[in-house]
């Protein structure tokens, strides 16, 4: 295998930054992907945007700009085909940092996928067309320290460099299946994606790992622990795992240690953590033992009608894809097959507004559907 060699172009002025969206709006085909520091902030942000064409990369820092503006119009054009890999996590951080809106879009992954392809990572896909190997060692990375040294430069560019080709492989591939139609149904699914802008977290205590284990008294002391690391991570601008872990808190919720001492013995509490959190600690299980019981929230029952027909649709939808030697959610998408069971509706005009955003499927596998409704 070949040395792979690049130079990106580190674009950090607004200037430049005007000049290569000039150049990319010239484009018939730009690949994209970002990195974030999602292991090294409270709140994560988009710290670097990478932009390929088939003579040049370019790595975009938005730390260093005061508006991406300037890539507005390259987002939302149909006339120029964005390239991601696994695009659902870029798209959505995109639209959250920037309030970029996107229009054609084309996904490596979901392509494929399509294919019923077995390997779906980047590396594997790469590797398998190319005889290409990416290396990992930046993908815990923190991408918001500044100056980025090179190593990390050159490894963020390689993540768009090889997408244009592998685009062009896959899509031929699509077509050659004639798989086209479901392709373009879930690349424009895909532009739709939500971001929303940065909130504070807030403390949702039944996302904690282990908590549905725990005695309503055990829930109110987790809860005011929870609270007291959200508070410090904000504070410390760390993730939350970074502060305390949920096991670690979980740990301490059962225990309800009433001395550092004994806070200390507890599995998953280092001597750091003790000095820095555990009066802190020893205070929130206090106040926890002192508080109202939290009751576990009901679930919401299904009717079982919706129960019955959710079931002959997942039946149904393994089958098919069975057939085609894909993952069930090509045939039909969970939110649709979902959105379906829970209306029910009663005639295939119905059916057909549940299903306007994959049209393809709808005029396939209508009648399918249709059928399993009046059964259920």
């Amino acid at each position: 295998m070949s040395k792979i060699h690049v130079n990106p172009v580190l674009i950090s002025n607004q200037k430049d930054l005007q000049r290569m969206a000039a150049r990319l709006l010239k484009q018939p085909i730009v690949s994209v992907d970002t990195e974030s520091n999602s292991l090294f902030a409270y709140r994560e942000q988009v710290c670097l945007i990478q932009f390929s064409i088939p003579d040049e990369d370019y790595l975009v820092d938005p730390l260093a700009l005061d508006s991406l503006h300037a890539l507005d119009e390259v987002f939302s054009s149909p006339k120029i085909e964005k390239i991601f890999h696994a695009a659902e996590y870029d798209l959505l951080t995109l639209r959250r940092d920037f309030g970029f809106d996107f229009a054609n879009l084309f996904d490596t992954m979901i392509a494929a996928r399509i294919l019923g392809r077995s390997r779906v990572g980047l590396g594997s896909l790469l590797e398998e067309e190319f005889n290409i190997h990416l290396e990992k060692n930046y993908q815990r990375a923190n991408w918001g320290k500044r100056p980025l040294p090179p190593p990390m430069l050159k490894y963020a560019c390689l993540d768009t460099h090889f997408l244009i080709p592998l685009r062009n492989i896959l899509s031929e591939e699509v077509k050659k299946a004639n798989r086209w139609p479901i392709a373009e149904e879930d690349f424009s699914r895909l532009s739709q994606v939500n971001g929303t802008p940065p909130e504070p977290h807030g403390v949702d205590v039944w996302r904690v790992s282990g908590v549905y284990d725990l005695e309503p008294q055990q829930v109110a002391i987790l809860y005011q622990l929870a609270e007291y690391r959200e508070e410090k991570a904000k504070q410390l601008n760390r993730p939350l795992f970074k502060v305390i872990g949920d096991k670690t808190l979980i740990a301490i919720t059962e225990t309800a240690p009433t001395t550092l001492d004994e806070l200390a013995e507890i599995k998953g509490m280092t001597r750091g953590q003790v000095h820095r959190h555990g009066k802190a600690l020893l205070q929130a299980v206090w106040e926890g033992q002192q508080s109202a019981p939290i009751q576990r929230p009901r679930n919401h029952q299904l009717d079982d009608q919706i129960v019955i027909l959710l079931e002959n649709m997942r039946n149904w939808r393994k089958l098919t894809a069975r057939k085609i030697g894909v993952e069930s959610d090509i045939v039909l998408p969970r939110d649709v097959m979902e959105k379906i069971a829970h209306a029910q509706p009663d005639n295939k005009r119905d059916l057909a507004k549940l299903m306007a955003d994959v049209p393809w499927r709808y005029n396939r596998y209508g009648e399918d559907i249709f059928q399993m409704i009046r059964e259920a």
